[in-house]
């Protein structure tokens, strides 16, 4: 790859839903360092980047040997998006159009080990302009508004252990997302062009939103461990 593959990972110290989140200990380590290491078994990044505006997440960065970018206030905020941050990022480190940039999500700290060479593999061999992980959900769904409507035949109700692969329907999980900078330059969006995809299996496809995710993906987590040392 000619290509320079930078990862980013937007780490904000505040968090209404669980405080001081990105540095909570998950699993025995900071949450965020779920990222930092999941980075790092790539062959292919080049450079990772952490983008906070908190003391101890920047110096925990530091002693895992990653680049800092100090995130100023107004950046920093609940309502501040995500691809602020990366632009901020993009401005700062002056990264060109034709870098690759990975966002890692600390908030999605579970991913297939080793996973991320093969989804850079994936986007460079068929020439995507921005890829995102995605997860499979059963598609006994319904949509509510002002007419809810169901999204399944109920009049023939499938089986749930009948369900094809075809009939599945997928969850962003924003876990990881890969986009090139000169696609994310022209509006702003991690999503652009030619838009691919990469699967996780169901129990990699949550997020830490609330005191309960938190709880049930460490469950999750060391079902996975345990199940790796068997």
């Amino acid at each position: 790859m000619k290509e320079k593959v930078i990862v980013v990972i937007p780490a904000r110290g505040g968090s209404k839903g669980v405080p001081k989140k990105n540095i909570k200990s998950f699993l025995g380590k900071p949450l965020v360092q779920h990222s930092i290491d999941y980075a790092k078994q790539s062959h292919y990044v080049k450079e990772i980047i952490v983008t906070t505006d908190d003391k101890k997440i920047k110096n925990l960065s530091k002693e895992l040997n990653v680049s800092v970018i100090d995130r100023p206030e107004s950046l920093s905020g609940d309502k501040a998006t995500t691809e602020s941050a990366i632009e901020h990022v993009i401005e700062s480190k002056n990264i060109q159009d034709e870098s690759i940039i990975v966002l890692l999500q600390p908030t999605s700290p579970i991913r297939p080990k080793k996973s991320l060479d093969k989804i850079l593999e994936k986007f460079f061999k068929e020439n995507f302009d921005s890829l995102l992980t995605l997860s499979p959900i059963h598609p006994l769904t319904w949509k509510i508004n002002d007419k809810p409507k169901c999204m399944y035949d109920y009049l023939n109700r499938p089986r749930r252990q009948d369900f094809q692969d075809k009939d599945l329907i997928y969850d962003e999980n924003g876990s990881v997302y890969v986009f090139k900078v000169k696609i994310f330059n022209k509006s702003i969006n991690r999503l652009g062009g030619n838009i691919g995809f990469y699967i996780f299996d169901e129990e990699y496809g949550k997020q830490i939103d609330t005191p309960l995710d938190f709880k049930v993906l460490e469950a999750i987590g060391n079902y996975l461990n345990e199940a790796d040392d068997e």
